[in-house]
């Protein structure tokens, strides 16, 4: 047996200098850079290998499908003398657990706030939040990032006189057949819908061009079922989950059920942000700020509904980002305010957490759970 069976790298994305988020409020990040951690599949337990350091603000991280590269956006609003964030380009070496810089582009657009990339790993898709902005990168044989190939300004705003006066793009899925992208914007209240041409790494309006959102709702991030029958979006101003019906031919979503993620009579201030399907198909997950709990529903994909199950609390403050790991067993949480990363067991017959364990990082705001990659 390989001595990596039964674990799992978690690279955690982390806050590492002050913040004006988009509410005007300023946080004060105390990480480092990227943190190593190894999850440990037969009692969640988590172990610090090391930190990349001299990273600014990776506060969201994707890898490459045949984990050979690791990319984080640089969550800014200045480089190199230009209105813009980052993105940088990393090559994992496991077997000295680190990454190894390769190389950073301008992400053409200020504050970036997620990142991902096709499954052939041959484009990065970047969503910089501030400006409403979506750009491509092609991806070299080495790992590196080329000269950008599309970028993409979003226009208009919505209710909230604060949060929605210009467009703000906050994640961009690729639906499985990598056929159509798609861009919750919080700033509009719409799903925006881009034909991805993989040839020429551009985007194009859909035939479909856009899945509106209930006014003041504000989309923040999306996924697919494993089934590729529906999807979800979770609407961060409005903390509430919704599962639509997708039609892989053309990109288009119909709407089934919006659910609220905080309890009936909870009175105080909330933001979701982050939300994830159990890979069973079988459960959805979505976290809240404010009340600071993950929240489960059961899907009924006969109904085409979801059904509530319960709320756990992350036993920490503000919930950024979390993860579920590939085994279904697992849920790993970011509780960005009080500098702690938890593990909770997963019971696959009804998706209840129950707490495994907790290690303290500062400023977490980002999971990602890849197998390690034997040499």
């Amino acid at each position: 047996m390989r001595e990596t069976e039964g674990y799992l790298s978690a690279f955690i994305g982390t806050y590492t200098e002050p913040i004006l988020f988009g509410t005007g409020a300023v946080l004060q990040g105390k990480g480092k850079g990227i943190y190593w951690l190894t999850l440990d599949l037969r009692d969640g337990s988590l172990k610090l290998e090391g930190v990349t350091e001299q990273v600014r603000n990776p506060s969201y991280l994707a890898v490459s499908s045949n984990r050979s590269f690791l990319y984080a956006v640089n969550e800014l609003k200045e480089y190199e003398g230009k209105k813009s964030g980052s993105v940088t380009a990393f090559r994992i070496d496991w077997a000295q657990k680190r990454l190894l810089f390769i190389n950073r582009q301008p992400s053409l657009g200020t504050d970036p706030c997620h990142v991902t990339l096709n499954n052939a790993g041959t484009y990065l898709f970047v969503s910089n939040f501030m400006s409403g902005s979506v750009s491509v990168f092609p991806i070299q044989s080495d790992g590196s990032l080329g000269e950008p190939t599309d970028f993409i300004q979003h226009q208009g705003s919505s209710l909230d006189p604060i949060r929605q006066t210009g467009p703000h793009a906050h994640s961009l899925t690729l639906d499985p057949s990598e056929r159509f992208a798609f861009v919750p914007d919080l700033g509009i209240d719409q799903v925006v819908i881009y034909s991805f041409d993989r040839k020429k790494g551009k985007l194009f309006p859909a035939p479909t061009p856009h899945c509106p959102v209930t006014k003041g709702a504000g989309p923040r991030h999306f996924e697919f079922h494993p089934s590729r029958r529906f999807a979800f979006l979770i609407n961060e101003l409005a903390s509430t989950l919704s599962m639509y019906e997708y039609n892989e031919k053309n990109g288009s979503l119909v709407l089934k059920q919006t659910v609220s993620t905080i309890p009936e009579g909870y009175a105080g201030a909330n933001t979701c942000a982050d939300l994830h399907v159990h890979p069973s198909g079988r459960f959805v997950y979505g976290s809240n700020r404010g009340h600071d709990s993950i929240v489960v529903f059961r899907v009924d994909e006969q109904k085409g509904s979801l059904e509530y199950v319960c709320h756990q609390s992350t036993l920490g403050k503000t919930p950024r980002n979390f993860a579920v790991d590939p085994t279904g067993n697992y849920l790993v949480v970011a509780n960005q305010d009080s500098d702690t990363i938890v593990t909770f067991s997963i019971d696959t017959k009804d998706g209840r957490l129950a707490e495994a364990i907790s290690i303290e990082i500062p400023t977490p705001v980002c999971v990602k759970l890849v197998e390690y990659l034997c040499g």
